[in-house]
C-alpha cells in the first residue's frame, strides 16, 4: 500500500456507501416527512435496515453479526441521516446500547443479547442521564440494591432514546452509595418486559421526532445477577469508554443531514431564477455553497479519522471522538441554516425538507454529550 492510500476510503466502503445510499433513497427518504409530521417510529425504514444487515452492522461476526468496522457503521449512519435522521437512530443507538456489552461483558452476555440485535429481532437502548444527572454522569441516583444473587433496581432515566422500541436497556446504577464517586457505578441489563419497569410520556421535540424519546422509570426492578455487565462498580468507566467509541457516530449522523441539507440546496439554485438568472450563477450564492461544502467535508474526514481510530482503540481515541463530534454537529447546524437561508421562504415551509434538517441538525450538538462538554474532553486531553 503507497502512503497516499491512507487518504481514501477503500472500494468496500465506497460500494457500502452506495448499497447503502440505494435503500435509504428508495425505502427511507419517501417516508421521512410523513414520520417526522405524525412522530411516529420508521417502521419501514426499520425494515429496510434489518433486511439488508445494516439495522446493527458493528456486532461482531462471533455473536451473528456482519462485523462492520467503525468506519464502515459510520457511513451507513451518514447515508441514512441524509434522507432521514430519526432513521439513522435505530443502527446508532443500536450499538450505543450494545457498545458496553462488547467493551466489558462476559462472553455469555455477549452471546445472550448481541445475537438477537444481530438478527434484527430485538433492539437496544441505553440509559446513563436522569433528570439530575446530565453532563454530571457521576451524581446519579438510580440505585441497585444486591439481594442475594439478584439485584433491586429502583430510579429513573430521562432522554432515553428509542425508548419503548427498544426489548433491551443497558442501564447504569450505583451499587455502593457510600463509595468512590464514578467508582460505584454498575452497569445492568434492564428487559422490557422486566416487572416494575415503565415508561414515561414521549417527549415532544424540535426534531428527531421519529425516534421516540421517554423516561425509563424503576420501581423495584428485579435483576438477576447474571445480568451485571462488566464488573460491579465498572459501569460508569464502561460508559464512558462507550461514549468514546459512539459519540463519533453522532457526528456521522450531523454528516448525513448536513449533506442531505446540502444535495438539496444545490439542486435548488441550479433551478430557481431571480433577474434573469439561475440563483446558482450569483458569485453571493456560489460562495454560500463552496463555504457549506468545505465544512462538510472537514466534518466527514474528521468523523472518518476519528472511526478508523474507534476501530483500533488508539490512545487518543477520546481527543479525536469528541472534536469529531463537536466540529460535525456544529457545522450540521450552520450547513442546515445556510440552507434554509439559500432557499429563502421555500426554505421555511415544510414543502421542502431542509427546515426538517436544521430541526434535526440541532440535537447532535447536544445529545451524546454537549458540544461544551466535548469541549472539556478535548482540553482535558490536550493538558494531561
Amino acid at each position: 500500500m503507497s502512503d497516499f492510500d491512507l487518504f481514501s476510503i477503500t472500494e468496500e466502503h465506497q460500494e457500502l456507501r452506495e448499497a447503502v445510499r440505494a435503500v435509504a433513497d428508495d425505502k427511507i427518504a419517501p417516508h421521512a416527512a410523513d414520520v417526522d409530521e405524525r412522530s411516529e417510529f420508521p417502521k419501514a425504514a426499520h425494515d429496510a435496515l434489518v433486511g439488508t444487515d445494516f439495522h446493527a452492522a458493528h456486532i461482531p461476526e462471533a455473536y451473528g453479526g456482519v462485523g462492520a468496522d467503525a468506519v464502515a457503521t459510520c457511513i451507513i449512519i451518514e447515508e441514512v441521516a441524509r434522507a432521514c435522521a430519526s432513521s439513522s437512530l435505530i443502527p446508532a443507538v443500536n450499538k450505543l446500547g450494545t457498545m458496553p456489552l462488547i467493551l466489558g461483558g462476559s462472553e455469555e452476555v455477549k452471546q445472550r443479547y448481541l445475537r438477537p440485535v444481530a438478527d434484527g429481532e430485538a433492539m437496544f437502548s441505553y440509559g446513563l442521564s436522569e433528570r439530575e444527572a446530565g453532563s454530571d454522569t457521576a451524581s446519579m441516583r438510580t440505585r441497585a440494591e444486591a439481594d442475594g444473587d439478584e439485584w433491586v433496581l429502583n430510579g429513573q432515566k430521562s432522554w432515553i432514546t428509542n425508548a419503548g422500541v427498544s426489548r433491551y436497556y443497558t442501564v447504569m446504577a450505583v451499587t455502593d452509595p457510600d463509595g468512590k464517586r464514578g467508582g460505584n457505578v454498575s452497569a445492568f441489563v434492564v428487559h422490557a418486559d422486566d416487572p416494575g419497569f415503565s415508561l414515561g410520556e414521549p417527549e415532544r421535540k424540535l426534531g428527531i421526532k421519529g425516534s421516540p424519546t421517554r423516561e425509563l422509570h424503576f420501581d423495584n426492578v428485579r435483576i438477576p445477577g447474571d445480568r451485571l455487565v462488566g464488573g460491579v462498580g465498572e459501569g460508569l468507566k464502561i460508559a464512558l469508554r462507550t461514549l468514546d467509541h459512539t459519540r463519533i457516530t453522532i457526528g456521522a449522523q450531523a454528516v448525513g443531514i448536513a449533506q442531505g441539507a446540502l444535495d438539496h440546496a444545490v439542486a435548488y439554485a441550479k433551478e430557481r431564477r431571480q433577474f434573469g438568472s439561475a440563483i446558482a450563477d450569483f458569485q453571493g450564492i456560489q460562495f454560500m455553497l463552496a463555504d457549506m461544502a468545505m465544512k462538510l467535508e472537514t466534518a466527514r474526514q474528521m468523523v472518518y479519522v476519528a472511526a478508523a481510530k474507534s476501530e483500533r482503540s488508539d490512545s487518543d481515541l477520546s481527543f479525536f471522538g469528541a472534536a469529531a463530534k463537536c466540529y460535525a454537529s456544529d457545522a450540521a447546524m450552520e450547513i442546515t441554516t445556510d440552507a434554509v437561508q439559500l432557499l429563502g421562504g421555500a426554505g421555511y415551509v415544510k414543502d421542502f425538507p431542509v427546515e426538517r434538517m436544521m430541526r434535526d441538525a440541532k440535537i447532535t450538538q447536544i445529545y451524546e454529550g454537549t458540544n461544551q462538554i466535548q469541549r472539556l474532553v478535548m482540553a482535558r486531553q490536550l493538558l494531561k
